[in-house]
């Protein structure tokens, strides 16, 4: 058979398994809390769909380690870690959305972590501490927290100035740059297939050709991240504003709540992507800072965010920091902002 025939034959095949997979991939936003009238199989009271490097997967855990609620995992790839996974057609049944993590309680998914935490909180133990306040002034007082350290949105940048968990994908850029380099490029295109956000593995394919140490000289993605930046700058003089006015140890004074629960993965982030110096170096927030080395003497932090490492973010930290050692307007573009 003559090659041009060949390959129009291989072209057709290929055309048609992507039309097959698609009809059986079909993804869809789903709304945030529990979904009751999904039913999923399931072998324990909780179990969570999560991932290693996902802010939110990062939300949930600590949620679920504060109140002593145990869990069966199951570690779900997302393409920084290795692979889209969470485009499979196991997890789709999982979340239609594509997304992670989904907590399931006796079978039926909650979506979204900030209604994940309040779930939790709801159904944990009668021996788990309360992460909500009885006060209504007070509870109120940490929804507003909790939101503003929420990422929401299938875009959730252009809100950076609505939330610091709408800031923090911006300067994560950096470190899914330095991830990108272990991740097979067939494996991102899976994504322009199957994601139903083009921009994101487009984002991806961007960041593989650009590379990590050229990053600086894509204005697009320097304005990104400065954008990003200067939107934590406020919302962290906001937490050291509201660290003082209570006078801690935590976001509404002594007692630990879910807005310490979600502001903790922020700053965990912000350390992940090799910025939290940006903000608390040299003595500027020393509230944030003291408020951060207690989040993490908490028994909490080991069982949510250290016991859940990836070589693939471990190995990503140490080129980030390495390239910006070697080169100084790399780190300008990634820091001054």
């Amino acid at each position: 058979m003559p090659l041009g025939w060949i390959a129009l034959v291989a072209a057709v095949a290929a055309a048609s398994w992507a039309l097959w997979e698609r009809r059986r991939r079909r993804t869809h936003a789903m709304p945030g809390g529990l979904c009751a009238d999904i039913a999923l199989p399931h072998q324990a009271e909780f179990e969570l769909y999560h991932n290693a490097l996902s802010l939110c997967s990062k939300k949930t855990r600590l949620c679920l380690a504060e109140l002593g609620i145990e869990y069966r995992a199951h570690h779900v790839h997302l393409i920084e870690t290795g692979a889209y996974e969470t485009l499979g057609r196991d997890f789709l049944r999982v979340n239609p959305a594509g997304t992670v993590p989904v907590l399931v309680h006796r079978g039926h998914p909650v979506y979204e972590s900030h209604e994940q935490i309040r779930y939790a909180a709801e159904h944990a133990p009668a021996s788990a501490p309360s992460l909500v306040p009885e006060d209504p002034a007070a509870r109120a007082e940490m929804q507003v927290w909790v939101d503003r350290a929420s990422t929401v949105g299938d875009d959730p940048i252009a809100n950076a100035r609505e939330s610091a968990g709408n800031a923090a994908p911006g300067l994560t850029v950096p470190l899914f740059a330095a991830m990108i380099d272990d991740i097979a490029v067939r494996r991102i295109l899976e994504g322009l297939l199957f994601h139903r956000l083009k921009i994101r593995p487009l984002l991806f394919l961007l960041l593989k050709a650009t590379g990590l140490h050229r990053l600086h000289r894509n204005g697009r993605v320097v304005a990104v991240i400065g954008r990003c930046g200067r939107a934590m700058h406020r919302h962290l003089d906001a937490l050291e504003e509201q660290l003082e006015k209570t006078g801690g140890p935590w976001i509404l004074g002594d007692g630990f709540t879910l807005a310490d629960v979600s502001w903790a993965v922020i700053l965990e982030r912000l350390r992940e992507g090799d910025s939290l110096h940006v903000f608390t170096g040299g003595g500027a927030r020393p509230g944030v800072t003291a408020y951060w080395e207690r989040l993490q003497a908490r028994p909490s932090y080991r069982a949510a965010i250290v016991d859940h490492g990836h070589p693939t973010i471990e190995r990503g930290i140490r080129r980030l920091r390495a390239a910006k050692d070697a080169d100084p307007a790399l780190r300008a573009a990634l820091e001054e902002f």
